[in-house]
């Protein structure tokens, strides 16, 4: 009495077993046929489109001389003019430190400010 169940109980783990492998081959097979694009690649995209953006516009601004404030002389200049103007105050230190202090005393001077009248 005890064999058609023991019976039973293999058939159903076989069955069982074949169910599963079928699944997995029918998972497997769509998982390759199908192409899933990744998950972040269209913002990824974007992100490298903004950051050459910034780049360019940084390197633009460091390239050419820009008046920064017009009422307090303020001006960015490209590193290498910088370099060869500071290079050329400091020849004499003394006066190159005269120079430095009264455009620091130009620079953070409070701005008047204008009438709207």
């Amino acid at each position: 009495m005890n064999q058609p169940i023991a019976n039973r109980a293999s058939g159903a783990a076989i069955g069982f077993l074949i169910v599963s492998v079928i699944f997995a081959a029918l998972a497997i097979g769509v998982k390759l046929s199908v192409p899933t694009p990744a998950i972040d690649a269209d913002r990824a995209a974007e992100r490298t489109k903004a950051l050459a953006e910034i780049r360019a516009e940084e390197e633009k601004a460091l390239s050419k001389t820009t008046m920064i404030d017009a009422k307090r002389g303020i001006v960015r200049l490209p590193i290498e003019t910088a370099m060869k103007v500071t290079a050329q105050k400091w020849q004499n230190p003394a006066a190159g430190r005269a120079d430095l202090n009264a455009r620091l005393q130009k620079a953070t001077a409070p701005v008047k400010a204008e009438s709207f009248e």
